[in-house]
């Protein structure tokens, strides 16, 4: 974490510059655990012609009580603080001595908060094999309120030094290492954390590249309509281009949404197959897609495997139901078993004339069938339009 100087400190330390060798307040930038005292004394040199009984204390701005001052001295106040809170930023609190008219004669920053808890959750990852990443949580406290450091280290578990992650420019508690990695060796890995208060090391653990990878999204998802089947659409995606190199065994998971709700149904055995059909879907409704990929096994790797990211939503319209036949209303149970067994008997017939010899009802010999029936339906329907007119 870097340490970050606010506009005004850097006005109040213009300031206080001019009067360094005139005035002073002890102790200098003290390190404080939370809920401690502190009692600081400024001193002002014979020089400025003023006593100690004019001057005043700020706190971050903020006027304090005259009831913490003391005059210890015809040059000297104290001022004395309990029960410490944390600091309000890393940078330190500010704590000023002013003489009557406001000017500020001398300051010091107070930095108060708490030593580093033992990171925790320390969990790494790698895209493509090719890099590291790494994520971990401060402790269950979190906020130390002082400057902490965190640094990730890693080794060869059985030989070679160890080494400092360098790249903290992405999310808090996170490190990249983007090279120079091997695989079939395993690494260790763990996280120190050190401020002026203290230190604590995370526990070690023990990875395989392998056995961390994830990939980037599927590429080239494309839905599309399946005929004229008002309930149905078909998914198909490209496999990780960047494990084309690679012996593993992808598994891949889709979800879908209707166009105008934010809930996705999700579809967990997809399987390794680069294609899918979504059935018992509304007719006329646009659905968005995606699809993400989970490299399972790379060179033999035991382990689960670690999802991809979702890939971009890919939107598809399903057929809209032809209602040329205006004024119908809903059958009544009765009738719905009437038309399911006059369908099926339909299909049979159909299958017995369609299939021939073969013996296994596939579903894609069920949806040819759908597509058969519903453009029959459409030309019956057209053909009593026409009469009517």
């Amino acid at each position: 974490m870097r340490r970050v100087v606010t506009p005004h400190i850097i006005t109040h330390a213009l300031r206080v510059s001019v009067q360094c060798n005139l005035a002073v307040i002890s102790p200098q930038d003290p390190v404080l655990p939370i809920g401690s005292s502190l009692t600081a004394v400024c001193t002002v040199s014979a020089e400025l012609e003023i006593t100690a009984r004019s001057l005043y204390w700020t706190l971050n701005g903020r006027r304090l009580a005259r009831n913490t001052y003391r005059v210890l001295s015809q040059t000297e106040s104290s001022v004395t603080l309990h029960q410490l809170n944390g600091s309000l930023q890393q940078s330190g609190d500010n704590l000023v001595c002013h003489r009557s008219n406001g000017e500020v004669l001398a300051g010091s920053c107070l930095y108060v908060g708490s030593s580093p808890e033992k990171p925790i959750n320390l969990t790494c990852w790698s895209r493509n094999t090719k890099d590291l990443s790494c994520r971990w949580s401060p402790g269950s406290q979190g906020e130390t309120f002082i400057n902490t450091k965190y640094v990730l280290k890693y080794k060869l578990k059985w030989y070679g030094k160890e080494k400092d992650c360098e790249d903290y420019t992405g999310q808090p508690y996170t490190c990249y290492v983007p090279r120079d990695l091997a695989i079939f060796t395993p690494y260790e890995a763990w996280v120190e954390a050190t401020n002026q208060l203290g230190s604590a090391t995370s526990d070690v653990i023990t990875l395989d590249i392998l056995d961390v990878v994830t990939t980037d999204p599927p590429p080239d998802v494309l839905v599309s309509r399946v005929g004229d089947l008002e309930d149905q659409l078909s998914v198909r995606w490209g496999s990780p281009p960047a494990l084309k190199d690679y012996l593993f065994q992808a598994k891949y998971q889709i979800r879908y949404r209707v166009e105008e709700s934010d809930e996705w149904k999700v579809i967990d055995d997809a399987g390794n197959q680069t294609s899918c059909r979504l059935a018992g879907l509304r007719a006329g409704t646009v659905y968005f897609v995606q699809v993400r990929c989970n490299p399972v096994g790379i060179y033999g790797s035991k382990k689960a495997g670690i999802w991809s990211d979702w890939s971009h939503s890919t939107a598809a319209s399903t057929p809209g139901i032809d209602r040329s036949q205006s004024g119908s209303c809903d059958s009544k149970p009765s009738e719905n078993n009437s038309t399911l067994r006059k369908e099926l008997k339909q299909f049979f017939g159909w299958m017995r004339k369609h299939s021939y010899g073969c013996t296994d009802v596939s579903i894609k010999l069920y949806d040819q069938w759908r597509v058969w029936l519903q453009k029959a339906q459409k030309t019956h329907d057209q053909v009593l339009q026409s009469g009517k007119s």
